[in-house]
Formats: C-alpha cells, structure tokens, sequence
C-alpha cells in the first residue's frame, strides 16, 4: 500500500558541520525532542538564496554565530525521509523529508560568541564532540546522514 505522503516534494536544505580549532564538531540539543538527540546546525533555503547564504544565516539564527571560515562544500548532497509520526506535523505538513548541503566550517571566534537564546530558540544546551561520537548522537532517521558526513569528514581533515 502506497503511502499518503509519498507525493509530498523533499525540503532543500543546508547544514553546518562546524570545527573548532581541535577539529571537534559542534552539536546542539533541539528543545522540540530533548532526548539525548543531538544535532548539527540546519534548516531550510529560501528562495532567494544560495546554500552558502543560507548556512550562514541558518548558523547565525541558531547560535549567533557569525565567526567562521569555510573549510569546504561537500560534493553530495544527504536525504532523510521522517518517520511517519511527523510527517504532516514538521515543516506544516509540506514536506516528508530534506535534502541537505553539507558545509564544513571552522569557528574562529570566541566561544562568548555561541548564544543559543536566540529570537526563536530551537535549542536547549550546545557542547563540543569527537568526530567519530557523530553518529552516537544523531536521532535515528538522520543517522545514515551523519554516518556519510562523518566519512566525508575524515577525507577533509586527513
């Protein structure tokens, strides 16, 4: 039996590994799922944007963070589908899933810089992990999509 929300388009997306200056990778718990799920800076591109633009407005609207140097675009892009039980709830209902454009940035700022009580808060503590912790943190319909840009990553970085 064919889904009913198989028709609904994927979301174009952007998302943020961000580096410090150890090569640790900055995560953020969302308030909207306080498990243990952590994840990587994210959202949508709107119209009138490139990706680039959008991460770094995404990046900023998140943790105020304006203080980076790109490292590198990846190549390909990431998919993830939602699980059923938020299909038609994330996103109005527009959307089953995201396709992602992944940039690699380092954060050279001060970390007085990072201020996650942003006008529309989506997260409720941030911290600093290992590269190889990415997939440990992620919720589980984005974790291929962590496996992959952790392996992108260890190209970049080695």
């Amino acid at each position: 039996m064919e889904k009913k929300y198989n028709k609904l388009p994927l979301r174009n997306g952007v998302g943020i590994v961000l580096l410090n200056n150890k090569n640790k990778v900055f995560v953020a718990k969302r308030i909207d799922n306080p498990k243990n799920f952590w994840q990587m800076p994210q959202g949508g591109v709107d119209s009138d944007e490139n990706y680039y633009q959008a991460a770094l407005r995404e990046l900023k609207e998140e943790t105020s963070i304006i203080s980076v140097k790109l490292i590198q675009e990846i190549d390909k892009k990431f998919t993830y589908i939602l699980p059923d039980h938020l299909i038609g709830i994330i996103w109005k209902g527009k959307f089953k899933g995201q396709t992602q454009k992944w940039f690699v940035m380092r954060f050279i700022g001060e970390e007085s810089e990072i201020n996650i009580n942003t006008k529309h808060p989506e997260f409720l503590e941030w911290k600093w992990i290992d590269l190889d912790d990415l997939p440990k943190i992620a919720v589980n319909f984005k974790l291929d999509v962590y496996k992959n840009l952790k392996e992108e990553l260890k190209k970049i970085l080695n």
